[in-house]
C-alpha cells in the first residue's frame, strides 16, 4: 500500500490550513515589522544636521565653509546648556537637551528645561492680546488710552495729542522709546509696572515717553510692548500671568510656561544663568528677574515654546481655532514701515516666508522660527551670554536642513583689484528717503553719518560712537557687506560722470534700505 501524506505526519489538506495560516500570518507579520523598522530607520533625523551643520552666516574669501558640531561649539562660545524643538506640518516632531542646567554639575537639560527667553516673551503677550481682540475685549485700531486706569499715553511738545493703538504697540510702529530693560539681580526689589512706565526707581530704566509722531517710524520698543501689557491688564482686570494661563498656556497645553517674576525653584529643571566666561551668574539663587514680564519675562521650555510655534502656523492655516485665520494672517503680515507684524519679524518670500523672534536677557539667548505656508519651524534656548551666535549658528544649520532657502550662506570673494580709493570719506545719511523704504534700516542701523576707510586691499566702517573699525568684506567691486547681529550689505553709487555719489547700506532679510550721500 502505498505511502500516504497523512501516514507521513502531514496531515490532510483540512487539517494543514490552519497552521498554514497561522504560518503565513507569522510571516506577514514579521515582514511589516521589518518594513516599519526599514522606515524608521530611513526617517532623517531633524536634529542630526547639530551634528556636522553649524556654519556662518558669512565666510571670508577664499574660506571653506565651517561645519561645525553643537558640542564644539557650545564650548567655544562657554554655553553649558541648550535646549532645541523642531517643527513639521505645524507639529513639534523632536526636542532634545544638550549639555548642562548648570557648570560643574550633571544636571543635564532636556525638553522640559525652563529657561528665559528674553524678548521672546513680546509672541507670547502678542498671540495673548489676540485672542483678547478675538473675543471682543479688544480692538486693535482702538486709542489704548481708552483702555488703560493706571497710567496714560504721556503728551508732549511734539506729541501733543498722542493716539496709538494695540497694532502699532505690537509693531513697533508706536514711536514709543526704551528698546530693552535691564535684568534684576536675586537681591534687588522689583518696581511695578508703573513705575517701569515713569522711569521711577527702583525701576532701572528710562521713562517711557514719545521719540517720534505715532505710525511713521519703525523703533523697537519694549517700552512699547510695557504699555501693550498695561493695556491688556487693565482693560480685564487681570494679571498678565492670569491672562496668559487663560489665553495662552492651557489652550497649548504649555504646562511648564510662566511669567512668574522672580522664578520660584519650587517649579525645578531650570536652566541657571552664565556669564561671558561660561561662569554661573545672578547667585546665590541661579537667575535674574524680569519686572516688564510682557516684553522679556517669560519663562518657558523648548516643548512648549515649540507648541506656540506650532499653534501659530495651524492657526494661520485654519487648521484649529486657537487663533481666528484672519488675526494669524494680520500677525504674519509686515506694518508699515517696519518689518514687524503684530509680534513676531518677518522675512522671506514664497514658501521661504517665516516669522522668527530673538530673545537676550543677561545671562539667556533664545530664537524661534515658523514658515507659515510649510509648516517647519523651530525653536532654540541656551543658558548663556555668549548664545546669540551660538543660536545664529544652529538657527543656519536647522534652516540648511528645511532646504528653503530662508537662511543662506553669503559667500564673499577675494578682491580681483584692491577697493577704489574714492570710496573713502564721510557720509551723511539722506533723511528725504521714505520711511517705506528705510524700514528696519532706520532702526537696526540708525546712525546719522558714517566713514569709509580704505587701506590696501582693505575696506572699513566706522560709525559714530564706536572707535574700531569694521572690515567690509567684498561681494564685488562695489559692494561690501558686515556681518554681525544683522547682515548689512554697502553698494558705492558711482554716477554716469564716473563721481562717487553716496552708499546705500540695505539689511538684505528685510527689504530695507538707507542712502548715504558724499560730504
Amino acid at each position: 500500500m502505498p505511502t500516504t501524506l497523512t501516514q507521513r505526519g502531514l496531515g490532510s489538506a483540512a487539517d494543514r490550513l490552519p497552521a498554514m495560516r497561522l504560518r503565513w500570518l507569522a510571516l506577514a507579520a514579521l515582514a511589516a515589522a521589518t518594513a516599519a523598522q526599514a522606515q524608521t530607520s530611513a526617517t532623517p533625523n531633524p536634529l542630526a544636521v547639530l551634528d556636522h551643520g553649524l556654519r556662518p552666516s558669512v565666510t571670508a574669501p577664499g574660506e571653506a565653509v565651517p561645519r561645525w558640531s553643537l558640542d564644539e561649539r557650545m564650548r567655544h562660545y562657554k554655553v553649558p546648556g541648550v535646549a532645541v524643538a523642531v517643527l513639521k506640518d505645524g507639529e513639534v516632531v523632536q526636542v532634545a537637551g544638550y549639555g548642562v542646567r548648570e557648570a560643574g554639575t550633571q544636571d543635564r537639560v532636556d525638553g522640559d528645561t525652563l529657561f528665559s527667553v528674553g524678548s521672546i516673551s513680546k509672541v507670547a503677550t502678542a498671540t495673548t492680546t489676540l485672542r483678547l481682540v478675538a473675543q471682543g475685549r479688544l480692538d486693535l485700531d482702538r486709542n489704548v488710552d481708552d483702555y488703560l486706569k493706571r497710567w496714560e499715553l504721556p503728551a508732549s511738545a511734539e506729541v501733543p495729542q498722542p493716539r496709538v493703538s494695540l497694532r502699532m504697540l505690537m509693531s513697533h510702529t508706536a514711536g514709543l522709546g526704551l528698546h530693552g530693560f535691564a535684568d534684576y539681580q536675586p537681591n534687588e526689589p522689583l518696581p511695578t509696572l508703573v513705575q517701569v512706565l515713569d522711569g521711577q526707581k527702583p525701576a532701572k530704566g528710562e521713562a517711557v515717553r514719545f521719540k517720534w509722531a505715532p505710525g511713521l517710524v519703525n523703533d523697537y520698543s519694549g517700552g512699547g510692548v510695557t504699555v501693550e501689557q498695561a493695556v491688556i491688564e487693565d482693560a480685564t482686570g487681570k494679571p498678565l500671568q492670569r491672562l496668559a494661563e487663560e489665553q495662552l498656556f492651557a489652550p497649548l497645553r504649555m504646562r511648564r510656561s510662566t511669567f512668574e517674576s522672580p522664578l520660584s525653584a519650587a517649579r525645578g529643571n531650570i536652566a541657571k544663568a552664565h556669564n561671558s566666561d561660561g561662569a554661573p551668574a545672578a547667585l546665590p539663587r541661579g537667575w535674574e528677574s524680569f519686572a516688564e514680564a510682557g516684553a522679556s519675562g517669560l519663562w518657558t521650555s523648548a516643548n512648549d515654546l515649540g507648541r506656540l510655534v506650532g499653534g501659530l502656523i495651524k492657526s494661520y492655516q485654519g487648521r484649529t481655532d486657537f487663533l481666528l485665520q484672519p488675526l494669524a494672517t494680520a500677525m504674519m503680515t509686515p506694518v508699515s514701515p517696519g518689518p514687524f507684524g503684530l509680534g513676531p519679524r518677518l522675512g522671506g518670500v514664497g514658501l521661504g516666508r517665516h516669522f522668527f523672534h530673538m530673545g537676550a536677557n543677561d545671562s539667556y539667548r533664545a530664537y524661534l522660527e515658523g514658515y507659515p505656508e510649510t509648516g517647519d519651524g523651530f525653536v532654540i534656548l541656551t543658558n548663556g551670554t555668549n548664545g546669540t551666535q551660538l543660536s545664529f549658528e544652529i538657527r543656519n544649520a536647522l534652516a540648511d536642513a528645511i532646504g528653503l532657502g530662508a537662511r543662506p550662506l553669503l559667500r564673499s570673494v577675494a578682491p580681483r583689484v584692491p577697493p577704489s580709493p574714492d570710496y573713502a570719506g564721510s557720509y551723511r545719511l539722506d533723511a528725504t528717503v521714505p520711511m517705506d523704504l528705510r524700514r528696519a534700516s532706520a532702526d537696526n542701523f540708525d546712525y546719522e553719518s558714517l566713514q569709509v576707510r580704505i587701506t590696501g586691499d582693505a575696506a572699513e566702517i566706522v560709525l559714530p560712537g564706536q572707535d574700531k573699525p569694521q572690515p567690509l568684506l567684498p561681494l564685488g567691486p562695489a559692494q561690501f557687506v558686515q556681518a554681525g547681529l544683522y547682515m548689512f550689505v554697502f553698494d558705492f553709487r558711482r554716477d554716469a560722470w564716473g563721481k562717487v555719489r553716496g552708499v546705500s547700506v540695505s539689511i538684505p532679510e528685510a527689504d530695507s534700505v538707507a542712502y548715504y550721500v558724499r560730504e
